[in-house]
C-alpha cells in the first residue's frame, strides 16, 4: 500500500477510540433540546464519522463491513441504555445511526480508492475479493 494511505490509516486508528468515547458520552449525557430533527443529524454525523474512521483504519472490505455492522448494533445498544439514564430511546435515532454507518463505510471505501490513485504512482486501490484475503491493494 502506498505511503499516503498508510499514514492516513494510521491517523484513523489513533482517532477512532477518542471519537468513540465522545459518541458514547454524547449519547449518554443529559439531553439538550435543539431544533426539531437536530438529534437525528447528530446521530447520523457521529456514526458516519466512526464508520469512516473504521473503514480507513482497516482498509479491508470484509473487516470494514464487519465494523459497520458492529457499529450499528452498538448504536442500538446505546439507544437501549439511554432509557436507563433518563433519556428517550428512539427508533429514529437508530435509523439515523444505521444510515450514517452505511454512508461512512461507503465514503471510507471511496477515500481509500481515491488516495490509492493519488499517491500510488500509477497504482490503483482496488478491492480484491475472495476468502479471508479481501483487501485493498
Amino acid at each position: 500500500m502506498p505511503q499516503l494511505p498508510y499514514y492516513f490509516r494510521r491517523f484513523a486508528r489513533w482517532v477512532f477510540l477518542p471519537a468513540l468515547a465522545v459518541v458514547i458520552w454524547g449519547e449518554l449525557k443529559p439531553s439538550t433540546q435543539g431544533p426539531e430533527g437536530w438529534d437525528k443529524v447528530l446521530h447520523f454525523t457521529a456514526y458516519f464519522g466512526l464508520a469512516w474512521l473504521a473503514t480507513v483504519a482497516l482498509a479491508n472490505l470484509r473487516r470494514a463491513l464487519g465494523a459497520g455492522v458492529m457499529l450499528a448494533v452498538f448504536g442500538g445498544v446505546l439507544e437501549i441504555v439511554q432509557s436507563f439514564v433518563g433519556r428517550d430511546a428512539e427508533w429514529g435515532d437508530e435509523l439515523a445511526n444505521v444510515i450514517g454507518v452505511c454512508a461512512g463505510v461507503a465514503a471510507g471505501l471511496l477515500a481509500l480508492h481515491i488516495l490509492g490513485r493519488v499517491s500510488g504512482a500509477g497504482s490503483r486501490a482496488r478491492i480484491s475479493g475472495g476468502g479471508d484475503h479481501a483487501h485493498f491493494r
